[in-house]
């Protein structure tokens, strides 16, 4: 393997285990901790989105195979895109209107932001040297990747057309 190479499968590895492991932990969390999946679904009621449960379960869902997907490098290009667009849909929601920066009241899309395009950076580049695609054969060009994790995003917008119904914003 050349240099470019080897540093090609490394980004790959890396940006797989991160965004994997951030999903999976999202999704657990989301499922098991704090307030469980209901309190998930109360909290995607109270930012305005219809059939709140079962929004909450898709979501979930959505992040934990994503992140197992990620972690393994199988069918990487359709793991980024899940991950982009749940990611747009937490940025369109929820944090696009409270700023850039996380700390700030309602927490800003700097993080989400971050998620999304290093989805589709993932999309593109693919599952990497040592994935679970490379071993079965399994590959896109960049282009058609980066394709397939906009997808997401676009899928990530009919939901929102579907299923959000924000609240007017008091002034």
């Amino acid at each position: 393997m050349s240099d470019l190479e080897t540093a090609v499968a490394i980004a790959a590895l890396l940006l797989r285990m991160t965004l994997g492991v951030t999903m999976l932990a999202h999704g657990w969390n989301h499922v098991w901790g704090g307030g469980k999946i209901a309190g998930t679904a109360r909290w995607f009621g109270s930012i305005g989105f219809r059939a709140p449960k079962a929004q909450a379960w898709l979501a979930s869902i959505t992040e934990l195979g994503a992140g197992v997907a990620l972690v393994v490098g199988l069918l990487t290009p359709l793991a980024a895109a899940a991950v982009a667009g749940t990611m747009t849909v937490a940025l369109v929601a929820n944090h696009i209107r409270n700023g850039f920066f996380i700390f700030r009241p309602g927490e800003g899309y700097e993080y989400v932001a971050m998620i999304l395009v290093a989805s589709l950076a993932l999309a593109a580049l693919g599952g990497g040297e040592w994935s679970l695609d490379e071993l079965a054969g399994i590959g896109v060009d960049p282009v058609t990747g980066l394709g397939i994790g906009a997808g997401g995003v676009v899928l990530g917008l009919v939901v929102l057309a579907i299923f959000w119904r924000p609240k007017p914003r008091s002034s």
